[in-house]
């Protein structure tokens, strides 16, 4: 190992606590805007083994907001473009990816040796629901992302339960599918805003206009709203997602 290359982490950390990292095994599930930033963060920091999950591709409308969206990468594979990414920060980090979708089936590659943290930065709410309750009930740790777009505030990004999660119509349609299965919602830690959605222009949200299109077993998915975002706002989610997250392993 290159001793250079975390000689800062190591010096606020300390040895023991580097060590923690190094010898951590974190799972992050969605690549995208928030998920991105979050597996930099954690590779730079110097966890020792990421498992990388995400079905989609690069599209050009992702460069505005996500780290493995360039000119370069339009097309690829999002697992794809991030293992090479850590793999570049870190060659000594056991990394994999999976080009693959949540749902029960895919779980495997999720709970299998049990990571020590799972992040979940999916933006889609069965497949997040299908992850957060199979999370819970498997007594995983993890933090989990809620809304960042249509934020323009940093100072209103907090920490905290889903519970107390409010202006976020994510993690209330999450809540509701959460309770309908008897999960705690008090084990659901997550990083979210609480600033007010108000005075958006038109041209906020709209349907479906987003040139990435899921795609599942070659047939289109559902129309989705297509919502407006910055890529200080996401970025800033994915990484106090990783702050906490080394908090966690940490300590």
């Amino acid at each position: 190992m290159d001793e250079d290359r975390f000689v800062r982490t190591k010096k606020l950390l300390g040895e023991d606590n580097f060590a923690k990292l190094q010898n951590s095994y974190v799972v992050i599930v969605g690549l995208g805007a928030v998920g991105s930033y979050a597996t930099e963060a954690l590779a730079r920091a110097g966890v020792g083994r990421l498992r990388l999950i995400d079905f989609d591709r690069v599209s050009s409308s992702n460069i505005n907001r996500q780290l493995f969206a360039l000119t370069s990468t339009v097309g690829m594979p999002k697992a794809d473009v991030a293992i090479n990414r850590v793999r570049d920060i870190n060659p000594d980090c056991k990394v994999e990816s999976f080009e693959e979708f949540i749902h029960k089936d895919t779980m495997g590659l999720i709970l299998d040796e049990k990571p020590d943290l799972v992040i979940d930065a999916i933006d889609s709410l069965n497949p997040k629901t299908e992850l957060i309750a199979s999370l819970v009930a498997a007594n995983v740790d993890f933090i989990s992302s809620m809304g960042a777009a249509l934020r323009t505030d940093p100072t209103r990004i907090k920490y905290g339960k889903i519970n107390q999660v409010s202006h976020c119509g994510l993690s209330k349609m999450l809540r509701k599918r959460l309770k309908r299965r008897d999960v705690d919602l008090s084990k659901v830690r997550c990083v979210y805003s609480d600033e007010p959605r108000d005075d958006l222009p038109e041209t906020a949200i709209s349907m479906g206009d987003d040139d990435n299109e899921l795609n599942i077993g070659g047939r289109k998915g559902r129309e989705r709203n297509v919502m407006g975002s910055l890529p200080t706002i996401t970025g800033i989610f994915g990484l106090t997602i990783a702050n906490e997250a080394i908090k966690k392993l940490t300590s």
